[in-house]
């Protein structure tokens, strides 16, 4: 692939790229649990804790699973999955709602839409579309989002590089190369030791692509701060009102102080990042001057007199201008003073009695 380096994207009034802060999605998900206020609820939790966009998912169990599809283990739900997932269905009125509240509150309203009618109800209502990691082998469905133009998140959950890389060649077919991979784990909650953060630099390199985190974990900091640390240039969190809510995925997301410690520590890592360049930093020069050595006479020295290791040290600068380096302290011992030298003085090179070459 490419090695260059992809191009910035917007989405809403934001870049997304390199050299631009981390854009953090929070995932409302089903979150809402079929309460209009509760979902409009959540968007004012997003607002508050400075996430960038608020996140919906619109589904529909007929597009979803067939009635056979029988019981998920994992949910621990005795229900089958298709009478769940019907439960957790969001209606097509509730977008222009939503949408509208985002807007007031200054976040970005997006939706993952799982079947085409979703992807027409959304499309006048999102600045970007989000991919969900089961739907990357739904390649109509991904085509179907990318020829609407619009930046394009894509989670790569339980999907190998090959998987990936089918679905930017089609990105590319489609002529919208506004995606960001999201390297994530489809498990509820993700342990730590499979985050497989690392992931995001090879999706990268592989690819060409922008790359971010769609995490699962249930710590709210720790897998977000070490993706930015490997160049994530979006984070997705799930999120609810409380634990405590019925729901599938209310118990692993974070909660509303989580996710403002989330947010905080996204953009103190991208600070603590810094330039890269390896240089006296402005706040260090103070320090810089005063705690670095030079060579300073520790009792007044007359004029003549060798200097040796009981006249002259190497010691810290403090509030006094640098005299020689910590260096040029073995060159000195053995030659003369040039002049009297007070207790605490800076030794320079004026100080010195340099003797004339013998021809």
């Amino acid at each position: 692939m490419s090695a260059r380096a992809p191009a910035r994207i917007k989405v809403g009034d934001r870049w997304i790229g390199a050299g631009e802060p981390c854009y953090i999605i929070a995932e409302a998900g089903s979150n809402h649990n079929g309460n209009l206020e509760q979902a409009l609820g959540l968007i004012d939790v997003a607002s508050d804790a400075g996430a960038d966009a608020v996140k919906f998912q619109g589904f529909r169990a007929q597009t979803l699973y067939p009635r056979t599809a029988g019981k998920s283990e994992y949910l621990k739900d005795e229900r089958p999955i298709y009478d769940i997932i019907e439960a957790m269905e969001m209606p097509f009125e509730w977008v222009p709602i939503l949408a509208d509240h985002c807007r007031a509150r200054a976040v970005d309203f997006l939706c993952t839409p799982f079947d085409e009618a979703w992807v027409d109800a959304l499309d006048p209502y999102v600045p970007a579309f989000k991919v969900a990691s089961y739907e990357l082998s739904h390649l109509p469905l991904v085509r179907n989002v990318l020829e609407r133009g619009k930046p394009t998140f894509i989670s790569t959950g339980a999907s190998g590089l090959s998987d990936v890389l089918r679905v930017v060649a089609a990105a590319r077919e489609a002529g919208n190369e506004q995606i960001v991979l999201l390297q994530c784990t489809a498990a509820y909650p993700t342990p730590p030791g499979d985050v497989n953060a690392r992931a995001i630099v090879t999706l990268r390199e592989e690819t060409g692509c922008h790359v971010g985190l769609s995490d699962h974990s249930r710590d709210p900091v720790v897998a977000p701060v070490v993706a930015v640390a490997l160049g994530a240039v979006v984070i997705e969190k799930h999120f609810t009102l409380s634990n405590r809510l019925p729901g599938p995925d209310q118990k692993f997301a974070v909660e509303p102080e989580q996710l403002k410690a989330l947010v905080r520590a996204v953009r103190e890592a991208r600070a603590v990042l810094g330039t890269g360049a390896k240089e006296v930093l402005a706040i260090e020069r103070e320090l810089h001057g005063f705690a670095r050595r030079s060579v300073f006479s520790v009792r007044a020295i007359g004029a003549g007199e060798v200097f040796g290791e009981d006249n002259i040290r190497v010691l810290r600068n403090g509030g006094n201008a640098p005299g020689l380096a910590p260096e040029e302290f073995p060159r000195l011992i053995g030659k003369r003073a040039a002049r009297d030298v007070p207790a605490g003085t800076a030794i320079t090179d004026a100080m010195v009695r340099h003797e004339p070459r013998v021809a």
